[in-house]
């Protein structure tokens, strides 16, 4: 063969195999390197891709909205502790409405004696306080056990004006033992019909209730209640000032057969239907904010 001639493939016909330009290739791929080929990927329709988008916002927003609505329950609704009758109860003298501890208007249907009906008018609210001031020293030192976090008092006046009343919230510092053992001792006691565990009633000047202090009290009720660490009370007198010489706890006041003043007066029935009516409403207000939202 002519080494100086052109090779046969010159004019553009395939070179054999065996003489075609060798492919150089990289080197191998170390293990810790070899990755996983990936298949190609397809255009995205520009439609596709802006609801993807879309998809994506409104993920991150509902996220987001879950992440921020569970941060702000987490005190509450969140928390068994928070929705208990003893945590709500404590917190009620400052958190729920005078309007709504102490009501304007009570109406005691049957409240009276022989099953009379009964209208009470406020005649004003006790600034809150201390138990130290408000409650006669023994009465203090009887409910010391339970501690004493706040006392509200309001005055009321009957529909005739011929008597008034002192209803209270005191609001304890205890727990759900405490408040039990205070509830038991009370009851296996009778300490609500000794008369040196009287409340002191609130005087409220230009109004019946004027003279309305230590000496006018006739009739009392005392009561400790268990499910939430509140102590209601009522005391009830004569709106004339008259003083009262043998006052009576209202359950024996309200007796069939009860002949002292303050029964003859009903009294008794004053203290105990203001009393009632009063927690009937820090029941019901408790019993609403203690259920959790569904």
């Amino acid at each position: 063969m002519d080494l100086g001639a052109p090779p046969p493939w010159a004019d553009g016909r395939a070179a054999p195999p065996a003489f075609r330009p060798p492919h150089h290739r990289a080197p191998p791929e170390t293990p810790s390197e070899t990755t996983t080929r990936l298949r190609p990927v397809r255009a995205r329709h520009p439609f596709r891709s802006a609801a993807a988008a879309v998809c994506v916002v409104l993920g991150l927003g509902l996220i987001g909205g879950a992440a921020t609505g569970s941060w702000l329950i987490s005190d509450s609704s969140a928390d068994p502790a928070a929705h208990s009758t003893y945590t709500v109860g404590r917190a009620a003298w400052h958190s729920v409405p005078v309007d709504t501890l102490f009501p304007r208007t009570l109406k005691g249907t049957g409240a009276g004696p022989g099953g009379s009906d009964r209208v009470w008018t406020r005649l004003a609210v006790a600034p809150d306080s201390g138990c130290t001031t408000a409650l006669d020293p023994l009465l203090v030192k009887t409910l010391r056990p339970a501690g004493c976090a706040r006392l509200l008092r309001a005055t009321y006046r009957d529909a005739t004006s011929s008597s008034v009343t002192t209803v209270g919230l005191l609001f304890t510092e205890g727990d759900a033992d405490a408040m039990r053992a205070l509830s038991t001792r009370f009851t296996d006691q009778h300490l609500d019909g000794r008369a040196d565990l009287m409340p002191r009633a609130y005087p409220v000047r230009n109004t019946p209730a004027a003279g309305f202090g230590d000496k006018q009290r006739a009739s009392w009720t005392v009561h400790v209640l268990a499910e939430v660490p509140v102590v209601v009370f009522a005391v009830s007198g004569f709106a004339d000032g008259r003083t009262v010489t043998t006052p009576q706890p209202a359950d024996k006041a309200m007796a069939a057969n009860a002949t002292t003043a303050a029964a003859q007066a009903g009294l008794g029935h004053e203290a105990k239907g203001l009393a009632d009516r009063v927690e009937r409403g820090l029941r019901r207000t408790v019993t609403q904010l203690t259920e959790k939202p569904e």
